[in-house]
């Protein structure tokens, strides 16, 4: 069996992926792997070669289907508590909370936080956000998502957010936000 190091620059050239219905994208003469028809039946059953609606491109489309899903308890200087239920729109293939939606979700309730201790005469720009999947939610499973200001200076402001399941209390997701304070420009 030949070392694949050993193997000469040009044969290392990406390999051409094939559809399931033996269409391949590929030029003529590359080769083709043989779980690129699996790759891509794969990419098929999750939606991949499905055109996206004109509704869902609209401006602010994403904002609007995340408030769908998220309904504010409380909200106190510094601390805002929300609710939330997995429904079959934001799951992943596997069944739970898709990652994306967790960290959006997480970014909207950072920014409402941090909004609580930071005056509207400055913006906020997200600089980081670190997340945790710690275990997952699936179906009609409602959590409970907590933001809370860590820390609020003079130019920074950091969040903590934590999504927890409502029947157990268990800690499912976390996250961290570090948020960049700056005086609007008057011009």
């Amino acid at each position: 069996m030949a070392n694949p190091s050993s193997a000469s620059p040009a044969s290392r050239e990406p390999l051409a992926l094939s559809s399931s219905d033996g269409a391949t994208t590929a030029k003529p003469g590359e080769r083709s792997t043989p779980y690129a028809s699996n790759v891509m039946r794969f990419l098929e059953s999750v939606g991949i070669s499905n055109p996206i609606p004109d509704n869902y491109s609209s401006e602010d489309f994403y904002s609007d289907f995340l408030c769908n899903y998220l309904k504010t308890d409380a909200v106190r200087r510094g601390h805002i508590t929300c609710f939330t239920t997995v429904k079959p729109a934001i799951l992943n293939s596997m069944g739970g909370l898709h990652g994306g939606v967790i960290a959006a979700i997480s970014e909207r309730v950072a920014i409402a936080t941090a909004r609580t201790v930071v005056g509207e005469d400055k913006e906020l720009f997200l600089g980081e956000l670190a997340m945790s999947y710690l275990s997952s939610a699936t179906i009609n499973a409602e959590l409970i998502v907590d933001g809370s200001v860590v820390r609020s200076g003079r130019n920074t402001t950091v969040v903590a957010v934590e999504f927890k399941m409502r029947k157990t209390g268990e800690l499912a997701y976390s996250s961290r936000a570090t948020f960049y304070n700056s005086p609007i420009a008057k011009l």
